[in-house]
């Protein structure tokens, strides 16, 4: 399949619907909605804890170099879990992206000092 021909986040979804409906067979799963979320936020928190083994979050030990591949991989994990996530409280991709695309023009305006909630503008340097 040519990649250029189809929306790359909705496919991310696709493919997370079809595993998760894989492994719920296979594995004879069913949960809540709520057991489902608690899940894999637990999952995704163990993975947040490898990625962040790969960087160097301990100040008290020597640093070793950061292997760029397998900080890659460990977000590519933490992303199966909120996807997966999003799909069980059936958001859908496009959804998806248009919280996220008010949210990030929130963001900045917020740090312009324009948005409702005070506390984040930029000071003047």
């Amino acid at each position: 399949m040519d990649a250029k021909n189809f929306d790359k986040l909705d496919r991310i979804f696709e493919m997370q619907a079809v595993l998760d409906g894989y492994i719920r067979e296979k594995r004879q799963l069913d949960f809540r909605t709520d057991e489902w979320i608690q899940k894999r936020s637990l999952a995704m928190l163990s993975e947040i804890s490898e990625l962040l083994a790969e960087v160097n979050f301990k100040w008290w030990k020597n640093p070793k170099d950061i292997d760029v591949p397998a900080v890659k991989e460990e977000l590519v994990d933490i992303l199966h879990f909120l996807v997966g996530m999003c799909l069980d409280v059936g958001m859908t991709a496009e959804e998806m992206f248009s919280i996220y695309y008010d949210k990030n023009k929130e963001n900045f305006d917020r740090q312009d000092g324009k948005s409702l909630k005070k506390g984040y503008e930029l000071k003047p340097q």
